[in-house]
């Protein structure tokens, strides 16, 4: 399934053929191809270059290991994502290592990393499902996390599946148009929700 991005400005193929998909194909990620994924986050820009982020992967050639992880995800989640060939959990360090102080920072850098690992993913020809819904108290529990840790998000990695797979609702997302707000809601320049000049 194609869900090109309607862009005002072009921009590169691999952003505008991304797009988060529930439905994936039985077909494994091979390991080095993992390795590259998470070698693209690994070179993530951060503050103070501290790479508060940490990953949890199970693929589901662990069964026990990806029931473990999907059980961390809310119901309605678990209900696609178990399809997929590989789940992620996305985890930040809070505090800074150099001075122990908070990093306000960290959920910030989690994204840069997780957003450069989405885009090799798309050179790959691979998609990746962001999920907010998951149980980090769950994930703080089954993974022995340190207080000092805060699981944020969860993904599912994956080549991309038939819509026909998916139960009810999450049938008729996979098959909703893209939309994103406009440029002049979201980019603004002498003064709040004032269009830039571009952006009009």
């Amino acid at each position: 399934m194609n869900k090109q991005a309607e862009t005002r400005y072009p921009i590169h193929d691999l952003l505008a053929e991304r797009w988060s998909p529930r439905a994936f194909a039985d077909r494994t990620v091979a390991s080095e191809t993992l390795g590259a994924l998470f070698e693209a986050a690994r070179w993530a820009a951060s503050c103070f270059n501290e790479q508060p982020w940490r990953f949890i992967v199970a693929t589901r050639e662990y069964p026990a290991e990806f029931a473990r992880l999907l059980g961390c995800l809310v119901e309605p989640n678990q209900a696609w994502a178990k399809q997929a060939p590989v789940l992620v959990l996305g985890v930040v360090k809070k505090t800074f290592a150099h001075n122990e102080k908070l990093n306000a920072h960290a959920r910030h850098d989690l994204g840069l990393a997780t957003a450069g690992l989405t885009v090799q993913a798309s050179a790959l020809e691979l998609y990746i499902h962001t999920m907010a819904g998951i149980l980090p108290d769950e994930a703080q529990t089954r993974y022995r996390i340190p207080e000092d840790y805060e699981v944020v998000t969860a993904f599912a990695i994956g080549y991309i599946g038939d819509a026909d797979s998916l139960p009810g609702q999450a049938k008729e997302q996979e098959l909703a148009p893209r939309e994103r707000r406009s440029l002049a809601d979201q980019v603004f320049s002498g003064g709040w929700e004032t269009p830039a000049d571009f952006a009009e």
